[in-house]
């Protein structure tokens, strides 16, 4: 069995132990128990478990995983002193708002023989699923996802890193991509525009726009022009009978128990790296 915390207890956090105490019968997910949980509130217990501090998580031997549920811009401090303390992480994206501080936490965890995950829910969704399906052989000419959501709070970062499940989307349909422009609107009604250009490796142009603002509805809106036809729908499709957190918790726990090959260990944390490091330059180019 994997001892486990939960850092920080919105509603991610509360997922995380409601899922864990109720894991799919049958799965990894099943390895792990909820020792306690940690937030900067003082707090009753949340579904029978029990508010612990950080040192005394880091110093328990009965507690091997730590699953990081807290703003973005807090991300890298709780995942280093975890791995640090010998620890297995899942953290929620984006691991870091910094990719050279992504690297050196993806070494870390190399070093000390961890799992360091990152979850993508976005990337276990239905909709996206079929989607896949449908790109799937097809010969890109040009495309554009356009993203909209409400205003965010502080903390969450600059949009590129806050809206990375976006651009890994683009990552995952369409291969490895540069960035060749970026622009970034904004005003003091918490009004943003964040636009970015990219490029496939055989140059096929891309635009990922993230639009935020107060009473925006939340919606990704596509354009993908191919050499056979242009998809402008996000294809809808029945919901999983396991929901998304459950299925990032077996995917995790498969890492744990030793489940998933070195092979796909590889091709995910490269991913991952590659994504967070578009996420940077496009902050670099907006704000220079």
């Amino acid at each position: 069995m994997f001892g486990a915390v939960v850092v920080g207890i919105g509603r991610v956090g509360s997922v995380r132990i409601t899922d864990m105490l109720a894991a799919l019968p049958g799965s990894p997910a099943e390895k792990l128990i909820v020792r306690g949980f940690i937030s900067r509130r003082s707090l009753d217990t949340q579904q029978k478990v029990s508010q612990i501090s950080i040192e005394e998580a880091v110093s328990r031997e009965d507690i091997h995983v730590a699953f990081i549920c807290t703003e973005n811009v807090s991300h890298e401090d709780s995942v280093r002193t975890f791995l640090q303390a010998g620890k297995h992480v899942c953290v929620e994206f984006p691991m870091t708002v910094n990719y050279k501080t992504a690297v050196e936490l993806w070494d870390l965890a190399q070093e000390k023989g961890l799992i360091l995950h990152e979850e993508h829910i976005e990337l276990l969704t239905e909709d996206y699923k079929e989607l896949k399906r449908e790109v799937e052989g097809k010969i890109l000419k040009e495309g554009t996802l356009h993203f909209t959501g409400g205003a965010l709070k502080p903390g969450f970062g600059f949009p590129a890193f806050s809206g990375i499940a976006r651009l890994t989307w683009l990552v995952e349909l369409f291969g490895e991509l540069s960035v060749t422009a970026a622009t970034m609107e904004e005003d003091s009604g918490n009004y943003s525009k964040m636009t970015a250009k990219l490029l496939t490796s055989d140059n096929r142009p891309l635009m990922w726009i993230e639009e935020r603002g107060p009473g925006f509805p939340r919606t990704k809106n596509i354009s993908f022009k191919f050499d056979s036809c242009t998809l402008t729908q996000i294809p809808v499709a029945p919901r999983s009978a396991v929901g998304l957190f459950m299925q990032d918790l077996i995917h995790f726990s498969s890492k744990l128990v030793g489940q998933v090959s070195p092979e796909e260990l590889q091709r995910e944390k490269i991913r991952i790296l590659h994504c967070l490091e578009l996420a940077e330059k496009i902050q670099h180019l907006c704000q220079n």
